[in-house]
């Protein structure tokens, strides 16, 4: 096999540790079903870890992740998948401490990253959090209200500390 070049050589570091992943792959057989019965819907921030600040492992929980860990519609898509075809019982919102998208306005995003860009960026909405808490009942609300979903599911809305590993209900 030669050496990769230009794109496909950005990647080489990463492909060498799949390699060595795969060596001792052991998750091999999975159903794709929530083991635990559980579903998450948090922020992609890479502090997060969702499996093991739950003590959870690979194949217990379908784990939805985005920016600001908001219930979309494409996470409520998921969750309605997730609770009629994959074993979820139990559904945990889960935005964090220190979160990127608490820390600046729709508008500023849009100037950041048409500056980062070089183009005009103001037509891409982000989902902006200005208020966590606010934000996270009205999250958890649409999943508990989701026609699909309701008493389905139990919901609960959460604050993940990224400095103490420790979640606090507060829905």
């Amino acid at each position: 096999m030669s050496a990769p070049t230009g794109h496909d050589a950005d990647f080489t570091d990463l492909l060498e540790a799949n390699r060595a992943f795969a060596d001792d792959f052991s998750l091999g057989g999975f159903d794709g079903i929530a083991q635990a019965g559980v579903a998450i819907v948090t922020c992609m921030d890479s502090r997060i870890d969702p499996l093991g600040m739950l003590g959870l492992k690979p194949g217990d929980a379908k784990i939805f992740r985005n920016p600001g860990g908001r219930v979309t519609a494409a996470a409520l898509e998921a969750l309605v998948l997730g609770v009629h075809l994959l074993n979820v019982k139990r559904v945990l919102v889960i935005p964090h401490t220190r979160c990127a998208m608490t820390s600046s306005t729709e508008v500023e995003l849009r100037q950041k990253v048409g500056e980062s860009a070089g183009q005009d960026a103001s037509w891409q909405g982000f989902h902006v959090v200005t208020d966590q808490l606010d934000s996270l009942r009205q999250d958890v609300a649409a999943v508990r209200s989701h026609p699909l979903i309701a008493d389905r599911a139990a919901v609960g809305g959460f604050v993940y500390d990224v400095d103490t590993g420790l979640i606090s209900q507060h829905y």
